[in-house]
């Protein structure tokens, strides 16, 4: 048995999915988060039920990779009911969704989420009108606290066994009168999809529903075609069809909304100051310096200890071992790829995750996405890019992959060339061991700032090397929610879990490797190659190795820099002007091997070869200006 999760962005739909099986799939406050759909098994009531989490969408006819992603799987795919997510304090919109997906004929329940939010809005739902309009069941529910999601799935599963499906709404005479004759024509089509389904979204143009149609019944498309041709309306018969749904849901949401007064509160008082187009930025600045400090006062309290505590260790291996030896490189390596991963990455990087994920579930993360739209849209920039560049402050393959919702490709090699000059998590373990721990949090917080500028600046740069329009950005705003501890925790562990389970093996691997080749001094035929560029950025020779292995993943670069040197003691080795030359350079060169996959994966081999050199050269600009400013600091 299968169930499909289907709702717009910000319903909550992915919340409900990692409510029951763990923290699978990413939720976030702004569309984008989801791109492809996450399947898991469940045991309910003694059943295993396949849940499926697909795609926010606003319609099954849209424009974007996602929606057609969501009408492409309930067209090919057999599943035994549909749970339609909707924001309960956004019940129009959501219904024009509800009133297509019934279109397709298959048993479905309706469940209201973010109930409490209606109710502060003032509205009052009536449950059982909706469900008798509708003609299936309804169920409120509050997904992010878990309230009433036991009761969606029992309902789901009563429903599947059941086969009860609601009776799509009707449109007008004229439409009518349309889909008749396709659903006659279409009558032998053997598919999940009914004949009726998919010939209305034939009739809109989805094109999908053209593929689809063509591979059972070829000669039936003419015939759609004639029809939409002959329409009497002036509008067109796909611009009819969607204006009835959005109309018929606007009937039912005036029906069964009662609204009282709307309760005005502190959050309503918040939004006046955090979007305010100067003080807004006051605040955000104020944030990221807090939580810049937060981060480095927790991990510089770890980093302390541990390291010390390495550092005997790695003393008293040398002390039995010698020094010399590849025995002895080998243990020290080990012992170093040991302590970056534990001493130096994870202190630093879990408190961010964590720092990010109770953003995120606030509600602040896309009211920073609307600041800087407002800012970046006057230099150039595209404002739907907005959406992967926030994720690309947690890792830069989901930011990439998040370009997917953009149309043009243009667009989408702009929005995923910049994404990946966001300074990751990854990134993140050079800043605050490097930068912020030898010179002090401000400084790393400056160092952010001054990577925003650089991408407004190849934004900028290639906006106009590849002109455009640059479209606007709709970006829906969500209410702010209390963060509950179980979910900020589940996501701060999915997301570290990846440097746990992939980067650190990495890191202890590519420390040994460096080790041995220290041992048989083959490093300096590499260090000799880069020369050049280490020349030009101030930093000594023997840097030049942990650059190559940096691509495999950017925290290696800090953790070879140590073994390199020969000592985790950057302060003594380096100067400051070293330290913020080396960060900013590893900030924007080269994105680490995932990122590249992904790049090829979505844009293409071409787009990834000038994603690599764009961001090569970026790095080598911005890492001279940097250092020609820290040498006036210095």
């Amino acid at each position: 048995m299968r169930f499909v999760l289907v709702g717009q962005p910000n319903c909550g739909k992915s919340t409900v999915f990692n409510q029951v099986c763990g923290y699978k799939a990413e939720t976030g406050n702004f569309s984008g988060t989801t791109v492809t759909f996450t399947e898991s098994r469940v045991r309910l009531a003694g059943d295993v039920v396949s849940l499926v989490d697909l795609p926010g969408t606003y319609s099954l006819s849209g424009s974007n990779l996602a929606e057609k992603e969501v009408f492409t799987y309930l067209a090919a795919h057999d599943f035994d009911c549909i749970i339609n997510v909707l924001d309960a304090s956004h019940l129009e919109l959501g219904l024009a969704l509800t009133v297509e997906l019934m279109e397709l004929q298959r048993p479905m329940i309706c469940v209201l989420n973010m109930i409490d939010e209606a109710d502060h809005l003032g509205m009052r739902v009536d449950i059982n009108s909706l469900s008798k309009t509708l003609g299936m069941p309804v169920v409120p529910m509050i997904a992010r606290l878990g309230r009433g999601v036991k009761e969606v799935f029992l309902t789901a599963l009563k429903t599947a066994k059941s086969h009860q499906s609601p009776t799509r709404l009707s449109f007008s005479q004229p439409i009518e009168a349309q889909i008749s004759v396709v659903k006659e024509a279409l009558g032998g089509v053997g598919m999940s999809m009914p004949a009726e389904a998919l010939g209305i979204k034939a009739l809109e143009g989805e094109k999908a529903a053209f593929d689809l149609i063509a591979t059972q019944q070829p000669e039936v498309l003419e015939t759609i075609q004639t029809l939409a041709r002959g329409f009497p309306d002036a509008e067109g018969l796909e611009e009819q069809i969607k204006l009835e749904r959005h109309a018929t849901a606007s009937a039912i949401a005036s029906r069964v909304i009662l609204q009282g007064p709307r309760q005005f509160t502190l959050r309503d008082r918040l939004d006046n100051y955090l979007l305010h187009p100067v003080l807004g930025y006051v605040f955000l600045l104020l944030t990221l310096y807090i939580f810049f400090q937060a981060v480095f006062q927790f991990g510089g309290w770890i980093e302390h200890p541990l390291m010390a505590i390495f550092s005997q260790l790695e003393a008293w291996i040398v002390a039995r071992v010698g020094t010399g030896t590849l025995l002895a490189n080998m243990a020290v390596g080990l012992v170093q790829g040991i302590s970056g991963g534990l001493g130096i990455v994870l202190p630093y990087l879990l408190p961010f995750l964590v720092g990010l994920s109770l953003l995120e579930d606030i509600g602040y993360l896309p009211r920073i996405a609307f600041l800087m739209d407002a800012f970046m849209h006057r230099i150039g920039l595209h404002g739907a890019a907005i959406v992967p560049f926030i994720l690309g402050f947690g890792c830069n393959v989901p930011s990439i992959m998040a370009t997917r919702t953009l149309e043009d490709k243009k667009e989408r090699f702009i929005a995923g060339a910049l994404s990946t000059l966001v300074p990751c998590a990854a990134r993140l373990a050079v800043v605050f061991g490097l930068v912020a721990f030898y010179l002090g949090p401000v400084v790393a917080l400056l160092t952010y700032l001054f990577v925003l500028i650089v991408i407004a600046l190849a934004g900028k740069l290639l906006s106009s090397l590849l002109p455009e329009d640059s479209p606007g950005l709709i970006l829906e705003v969500p209410p702010y929610r209390a963060p509950t501890l179980k979910a900020v925790l589940q996501k701060s562990w999915f997301r570290i879990k990846e440097f746990i389970v992939e980067a650190w093996p990495i890191l202890i691997v590519g420390s040994l490797i460096l080790s041995v080749l220290n041992s048989f001094n083959l490093s300096q035929y590499v260090n000799a190659i880069l020369q050049p560029l280490t020349w030009l950025l101030g930093i000594p020779k023997s840097v030049g190795i942990t650059i190559v292995f940096g691509v495999l993943r950017k925290e290696l670069s800090l953790v070879m820099l140590g073994q390199v040197l020969g000592s985790m003691n950057f302060g003594a080795l380096l100067n400051p002007v070293q330290m913020v030359t080396y960060t900013i350079f590893v900030i924007f060169y080269m994105p680490c091997l995932a990122t590249l996959a992904v790049i090829r994966k979505e844009l293409g081999q071409r787009s990834m070869w000038a994603i690599m050199g764009l961001s090569l050269v970026i790095a080598t600009v911005a890492a001279s200006f940097a250092r020609l400013v820290a040498s006036l600091v210095y």
